[in-house]
């Protein structure tokens, strides 16, 4: 009889000294979803590094971006080669300028107008898709014919004529790029918003007497931040690739400045002098920035996919 009783006071004790299990948010489960993902983690690592490289390169540099070495002008084949002892790491260009220098400045710029451009379009693409979903009706039929219409001109000639109009600057590249890259992003975010705004969350707001706008911001955008954030990742190395694609027919960024593209084009225009090292060296940071970046994306879409939770 004691041993019974004994038995039964152990597992009283048992069920009252219980642990209080702490469950994950849905933000914690993603992160570390994309933690596992080992390609996902080396894309960062490797931008990381790009990152860095962009940072302190510039205190390693012996010669600055627009400062010519008169000494290899006349054999840039010859002399102009990479070399430590001369302080050219990457070798020069076909003017006789240090390409470490410039592959720095031209990163720095590239990366720039990824995540600039990308953010203009993330911002306008997402406020415009969440208006025309939210209200609906003919307001929200208006505003998509006006984004059929802009979809059916080619981005690149809107971004030609733009910098060609308004003039080539940065500011303008920022312009002209988010003008076209948040035309995708408004149907992404429109059609996510169609079927979130009849959910029951939202009718329960409603009810509360919660105003429409409040409910687009606190309760609309919070559910869309998974397929906004994914998204934005891909149009970062989008927006480069264009930007690219615009210096290398020569109107994009103008001189002092310069950009990946450029760098590329120029490089492919000396390629048959025998100086490889001009387009060597910039088309391995290029590549490698679009390739991490759409492996990041890759790796965020897979730790956002709801159907992966």
């Amino acid at each position: 009889m004691l041993g019974k009783s004994q038995k039964a006071a152990h597992l009283a004790e048992e069920i009252t000294d219980y642990t209080v299990i702490q469950g994950r948010s849905l933000w914690q489960d993603a992160r570390m979803r994309f933690v596992r993902n080992k390609a996902a983690m080396a894309s960062v690592f490797v931008l990381g590094l790009i990152v860095l490289f962009t940072i302190i390169g510039p205190y390693f540099a012996a010669w600055s971006n627009e400062e010519i070495d008169w000494n290899v002008m006349g054999d840039v084949r010859g002399m102009g080669m990479p070399s430590i002892e001369t302080g050219h790491y990457f070798g020069v260009d076909d003017l006789g300028r240090d390409l470490y220098s410039r592959v720095i400045q031209a990163t720095t710029t590239s990366l720039l107008v990824g995540l600039i451009g990308a953010a203009t379009a993330l911002i306008v693409g997402t406020c415009y898709g969440i208006a025309a979903g939210y209200i609906g009706g003919r307001t929200d039929n208006a505003m998509m014919r006006f984004v059929d219409i802009l979809l059916a001109i080619p981005a690149t000639l809107i971004i030609i004529l733009l910098l060609v109009v308004a003039g080539r600057s940065f500011f303008m590249l920022f312009i002209a790029l988010g003008a076209v890259g948040w035309l995708t992003m408004a149907r992404i975010v429109r059609g996510q918003t169609l079927t979130l705004k009849n959910r029951e969350f939202i009718e329960a707001a409603r009810a509360a007497g919660v105003s429409e706008f409040t409910i687009m911001y606190r309760h609309i955008l919070p559910n869309l931040l998974g397929v906004v954030i994914v998204y934005a990742s891909l149009l970062v190395p989008e927006m480069i690739l264009t930007e690219s694609f615009i210096s290398f027919l020569g109107l994009g960024i103008s001189e002092p400045y310069t950009s990946l593209g450029r760098l590329i084009a120029e490089g492919a225009g000396t390629m048959g002098y025998g100086t490889l090292w001009q387009l060597l060296y910039p088309l391995t940071f290029y590549v490698a920035i679009i390739i991490t970046m759409f492996f990041i994306g890759d790796g965020l879409r897979d730790a956002l996919d709801p159907k992966d939770r």
